[in-house]
């Protein structure tokens, strides 16, 4: 009863009808149940090449996230065109090659600089595979700050300018590193101190152990460091400001082009750091740049611009789609492999169809 006496009257619930905008969550919803019921009669058909593929699919998503989280600090959060990461992903790998080859002497893997000829099949300890990842990483840094700096400082803002002048460093850079390091796919070779595999008694057979315990860990690593960073510290919140309202950041004495040196140094840093894990998981070949490059504008469209915790959701969907996909797509007797691509195509139209700004991302 009301303060008067009289009773409260509640209002009818009003049914909303069922508007264009749910549809693509039910078609979202439909096609989620489908693909789980799919792998879960894939998982139940044979559990322990299940287990495997999907553990081949997380240790891919952790490279894509490496290389991505670079991509994801330039592109998603200074808003910088940068289409020549996949490049410093690349010339990072051969830079660590080359200064394993060169500088570290055969079956010992201690430190010579007077020897020239290639390692061939020498056997490195840590220390020969760890400083060729320092040196490329650090490299890489520098030469992203340079790029940044000399070429991509001037036009902030002017995102057709810089993919177009960054277009043309992936152009000369994929003929230089063509014609210095040849087309045949080179390897970089991790310590000889570490296991080459692990094994695992619910997957058929033994995993790689540096895909497994160095990849994934450095992944996992990572994502920690840039999500204290970015939440935690000051250098963090000066960034997320400068990107949000750059004037009134600077009027109250911040150096705002010093901090985004730093956050494109930082994300050149790990595409260099991803390259080297790349070579030494999979190979350095030419072509990897762009495919690299591709893979980290997927996972930033997926997870959202600007979002860490999105790029790593979009790393992981990526990985698995890919993995799954290249070991479970056939349709009866009939092999479809070759085809997997285009589930990845599949996979941003899905997402961006339900989230049009990405699982995290929001309006800029």
């Amino acid at each position: 009863m009301g303060a008067e006496g009289l009773p409260r009257l509640r209002r009818p619930a009003i049914r909303r009808p069922l508007n264009r905008l749910s549809a693509p969550y039910v078609i979202g919803g439909a096609l989620a149940c489908l693909v789980a019921g799919w792998l879960i009669s894939k998982a139940i058909g044979d559990f322990g090449q299940f287990l495997t593929v999907t553990l081949n699919g997380l240790t891919l998503a952790a490279l894509f996230f490496v290389v991505a989280s670079g991509f994801t600090l330039i592109f998603g959060l200074m808003r910088t065109i940068n289409m020549a990461h996949g490049s410093l992903y690349l010339l990072g790998g051969y830079v660590a090659f080359e200064i394993q080859e060169s500088w570290f002497a055969k079956d010992t893997g201690e430190f010579n600089l007077s020897i020239s000829q290639g390692a061939g099949d020498a056997d490195f300890s840590v220390f020969g595979w760890v400083v060729p990842l320092l040196v490329a990483a650090l490299a890489m840094g520098l030469l992203g700050l340079l790029i940044y700096q000399v070429l991509l400082r001037w036009n902030q803002g002017q995102e057709l300018r810089q993919a177009l002048i960054t277009i043309a460093i992936v152009i000369i850079a994929a003929d230089q590193m063509l014609a210095h390091f040849g087309g045949v796919a080179k390897d970089i070779k991790p310590p000889s101190e570490w296991p080459t595999s692990v094994d695992l008694p619910l997957a058929s057979g033994d995993f790689a152990f540096f895909r497994l315990t160095i990849v994934l860990g450095s992944a996992l690593a990572i994502g920690g460091l840039l999500w204290l960073m970015i939440k935690k510290t000051r250098f963090g919140l000066m960034t997320r400001a400068g990107v949000d309202d750059r004037d009134m950041v600077a009027a109250l004495g911040i150096n705002i082009p010093l901090i985004f040196a730093g956050v494109f140094f930082l994300g050149a840093f790990l595409a260099g750091f991803g390259g080297v894990l790349g070579g030494t998981m999979l190979s350095l070949q030419p072509g990897e740049d762009t495919s690299l490059l591709l893979t980290s504008l997927v996972v930033v469209i997926i997870g959202g611009m600007g979002s860490l915790g999105g790029a790593a959701i979009g790393a992981l969907a990526l990985g698995l789609v890919q993995a799954y996909a290249g070991a479970f797509l056939t349709f009866g007797s009939t092999d479809l492999t070759n085809y997997s691509i285009l589930l990845t195509f599949l996979l941003v139209v899905a997402v961006l169809a339900v989230r049009p700004y990405g699982l995290f991302g929001r309006p800029a």
